[in-house]
């Protein structure tokens, strides 16, 4: 649905995006993330046909950029930071005004107009000016009007800034509601969102592309081990001593290290880490269980999106560029 082949985005000497390449298939929801900086509005700019590139190529629906611009427009809604409202427009006569430049009219124009109307909670500020609007109801409809027109592609730019939790939530649910029909590229600061949302991450760091993959890939890559979280208890009424199974747990074949997390109720917890490149759950659960220990829970635990951000993003982008 999206491809983008060495674009480049040069503004005199200052090289804002450098060479970055990447995809985005047909209903996926793709997080965009980078420091401030980092090239990720540039990039955005040039997919909707704001910005010419300096080089490369980048399409969305098989029309490139500079070669059809006007049906990359018809395919695309975005939402910037700052949404685009006019102030001194009500809210119903501004999204009329957007769906008739999207080409919308008669009935369906007022179906569409009906239908994000509801699905953005917008209805109860629908005869309010734009300039009177709360800066989440200011969001809402921004993304009203992204939507109107039901692109195949959304873009947007930070889509929850300013919300409140609960409005928060509902957009979140909004955005996963439209994935699968809609194709759509989510920059934010908030990691957490990110998580909860996105199937693929495309970090960018200094205009260079450090990373693109899923997070669970991205964690196991940049961690390089395996790291599993035990917790253990005994089976009978005698206590267990917390050195005694760590001594256990650093005798399984492949574990580099053990850290004890903390121990309640006689549940002692750990984390075990294992080699470079070695999988030790089932080694872990055999040792405990074979020494009559009770096996009460095992899984994985990978780095947070936080975490692995801030190590593509504190690096040398041509070194993170290599991890890819």
């Amino acid at each position: 649905m999206i491809k983008v082949e060495g674009l480049t985005k040069r503004y005199a000497r200052n090289v804002a995006v450098d060479d970055i390449s990447f995809e985005v298939q047909k209903g996926q929801i793709v997080g965009f993330l980078g420091p401030n900086g980092a090239g990720k509005t540039t990039t955005m700019r040039v997919l909707t046909c704001f910005l010419p590139p300096t080089a490369g190529t980048a399409s969305v629906a098989g029309f490139d950029v500079i070669q059809k611009p006007m049906e990359v427009k018809k395919r695309i809604g975005y939402l910037p930071e700052t949404p685009p409202l006019y102030p001194e427009m009500e809210v119903n006569e501004y999204l009329t005004f957007v769906g008739r430049l999207k080409g919308l009219s008669g009935k369906n124009l007022a179906s569409r107009i009906d239908e994000v109307t509801e699905r953005c909670a917008i209805g109860d500020v629908r005869n309010k000016l734009n300039g009177r609007l709360s800066k989440g109801y200011r969001q809402r409809v921004g993304l009203a009007q992204a939507t109107i027109h039901n692109p195949d592609v959304l873009i947007l730019d930070e889509p929850t800034s300013g919300l409140d939790p609960n409005q928060i939530i509902h957009t979140r649910d909004l955005i996963k509601g439209l994935a699968g029909d809609h194709t759509i590229i989510l920059s934010t600061h908030i990691l957490p969102e990110v998580e909860a949302m996105c199937e693929q991450v495309l970090i960018i760091n200094k205009g260079k592309l450090v990373a693109t993959d899923s997070v669970a890939n991205l964690t196991r890559r940049l961690r390089g081990s395996e790291a599993v979280l035990v917790e253990i208890e005994a089976r009978d009424a005698a206590p267990l001593e917390t050195p005694v199974i760590q001594q256990k747990l650093e005798q399984v074949a492949g574990v580099s290290r053990v850290v004890f997390r903390h121990e309640k109720d006689g549940r002692h917890v750990f984390e075990v880490e294992s080699l470079q490149g070695r999988s030790v759950r089932a080694d872990v659960a055999r040792a405990v269980v074979e020494t009559g220990w009770n096996l009460n829970e095992l899984h994985a635990v990978g780095l947070s999106l936080e975490e692995v951000f801030l190590q593509l993003t504190s690096s040398d982008p041509a070194q993170g560029a290599e991890k890819k």
